[in-house]
Order: C-alpha cells, then sequence, then structure tokens
C-alpha cells in the first residue's frame, strides 16, 4: 500500500522536498498536490518528469505560486492536501500520511483557525488525544504540550493531561515501535524539578501523582526529573523515550543532535503519521531550487513506511 505525501506550504520548500524524498525512495509514494507546481519543480530541480513509481493526486492550488511569497489564496490548498491524506487513510487507501511543512500563520491570517498539524489531525480523526513525539539519533522525545504560549504551559499540565499522554506514549511505543514496555522519563517543569517545592509545585502537585498513578497502571516511567541532568547521555539511557512538558524543554536537544534528519511523529490517532523537523524555509524557496535539504523529509517518508508496516 502507498504512503501519502503532502507537499505542503506551495511557497515554501515543501514540494522540492518531497519530489526529492519520493524520487529517492524506495516506498510507494503518492503525491498530493497541484500537478502542474509539482511538474515545474521537478524539472527545475533536475529530477524530470515524471517521476519513476511515484502517483501523483491533484489538488488545484487556489492562486499562482511565488516562492518564498505567502499567499492566503492559498491556505485552504493547504487544508485540502491534508484532508485528502487523513481521508485516504482512515478510508484504506494509504497506508500512513507524511506531511511537508506547512505556514500556520498563512492559515490563520486567511480566516482558519489553526494552531498545527497535530491539533488538525486529532480533530479531524476525533482522537481522544494525541501526542507528538520527535525521533532522531537513536532519542524519542515526546511532548506534554505542544504549540502554546509559555505563560499558558502550567495550567495545560493536569493530572489527567498526564495520564491520558502517559497511556497513549505507552500504547503506541509498543503498536508502532515494538516496544512493549517501554522505558519513559519524566521532566519535571521548573528548574531542578521544583526544589522541593521551592521553584514551583507543579511537580509535587501534579506530574509526581501523575507518574505515580501511570506506574500503578503498569507503565515503567520515571519522574518527575530535572530537564537539565534528564538529558545527559547517561540518563538518556536508562529510557525508550523521554516527555518533556513543554516544545522548547525537549526539542532543542533533539534538534540539536538530529537536526535534518529528525521525524516528527504524531501518536494516539488511527493511523501513522510522520513529518519533518523544520519548518517551510520561506527564504531558501525565494532563493530558487537545488538549495533545501530533502534529509528530514526522506527520513520522515521511511520511517513512514517502516511503522506502518508493524502488525
Amino acid at each position: 500500500m502507498r504512503i501519502a505525501l503532502t507537499t505542503g506550504e506551495p511557497a515554501g520548500i515543501g514540494p522540492e522536498i518531497a519530489l526529492r524524498a519520493a524520487a529517492l525512495s524506495d516506498v510507494p509514494v503518492t503525491l498530493l498536490g497541484d500537478a502542474a507546481l509539482l511538474e515545474a519543480t521537478a524539472r527545475a530541480s533536475g529530477l524530470g518528469w515524471p517521476l519513476p513509481g511515484v502517483e501523483i493526486e491533484h489538488v488545484p492550488l487556489g492562486f499562482k505560486v511565488a516562492p518564498g511569497r505567502l499567499d492566503v489564496r492559498n491556505a485552504r490548498y493547504v487544508l485540502d492536501l491534508l484532508d485528502r491524506g487523513i481521508d485516504g487513510c482512515i478510508g484504506g487507501r494509504y497506508a500512513a500520511l507524511c506531511t511537508a511543512p506547512l505556514q500556520k500563520s498563512v492559515i490563520n491570517d486567511a480566516g482558519v483557525p489553526f494552531s498545527g498539524h497535530t491539533e488538525y489531525l486529532q480533530q479531524r480523526t476525533r482522537a481522544p488525544h494525541v501526542v507528538m513525539l520527535l525521533v532522531g539519533a537513536g532519542l524519542r522525545v515526546a511532548l506534554a504540550t505542544t504549540h502554546l504560549a509559555l505563560s499558558a504551559v502550567p495550567a495545560a499540565i493536569t493530572r489527567e493531561s498526564l495520564a491520558a499522554t502517559l497511556d497513549v506514549l505507552q500504547t503506541d511505543l509498543k503498536r508502532w515501535f515494538g516496544l512493549p514496555a517501554a522505558r519513559i522519563g519524566v521532566a519535571g517543569l521548573n528548574p531542578h524539578a521544583g526544589e522541593s517545592g521551592h521553584l514551583g509545585r507543579e511537580e509535587i502537585e501534579v506530574i509526581a501523582p501523575a507518574v505515580a498513578a501511570a506506574r500503578k497502571r503498569g507503565i515503567d516511567v520515571t519522574g518527575p526529573l530535572p530537564a537539565d541532568t534528564l538529558f545527559v547521555p547517561n540518563q538518556l539511557a536508562q529510557f525508550d523515550a523521554v516527555l518533556a512538558m513543554f516544545q522548547d524543554q525537549g526539542l532543542p536537544v533533539l534538534k540539536h543532535a538530529s537536526f535534518g534528519h529528525g521525524v516528527n511523529v504524531t501518536l494516539g490517532l488511527p493511523f501513522v503519521r510522520t513529518s519533518v523537523d523544520h519548518g517551510t524555509a520561506l527564504d531558501l524557496a525565494a532563493r530558487g531550487t537545488g538549495h533545501a535539504d530533502a534529509g528530514s523529509m526522506r527520513a520522515a517518508l521511511n520511517l513512514a513506511a517502516e511503522l506502518s508496516l508493524r502488525p
């Protein structure tokens, strides 16, 4: 069965890196995007046309694209690509969904409330709870919160939300990654994991009770641990995955270790979804084709295929 690969924001590097990843992969791929845009990008990239073994599901652009320049008239197009991929996975046409980067701001500027792929996928699939997991350089870092202002993070971390996150993390590490008894390390929210309450009480009142309850449910979980020491090699070696409390606590570590080859995986969905570890790179797109690195896109495509083959 084929992998659906959306081509993302048409003014960014998404079309180019999606084409390069598909051209270099042994995975059966269907590219979702405007056929004329993809043909022009492929020819300009020296890939030739058509790409052997690669199918195109044509989705028409809303307006002519100028590389590097966002246009709200193409915001609906970007969401149409996602919808086609989601519906194809739910309907059994595709084995997994892999997504090129999109630009959240232009979708919001078009009047569509949109905070990111992860939240959109949850809404469209009606998944009870989803978890963002970044994979790269031998690390797996999950997030307890996503796409929130830092001031909103403490209130978003509750015993209930952590319970749901840990349940999904354990279930999908087993289902997709073949880890039946995954060891999970949980970071604290505050410096030094709250320093026994002197630097914050979230660890005492929320995180530690959620961890204890998860252990009673049979999850091999440890924490809360100070984030600055949790992410050192000898500590990381004790865990199959780490749960960070917010995006900029966990992702800088993973991106430092694997940027350009990391993969974003959405857990909790009824199908496999992967994506790149970077954005639309409008500045590179404005310079023309040939400047974008497709390493993360290739890694995301290959991981989507690997995970979707698990029984």
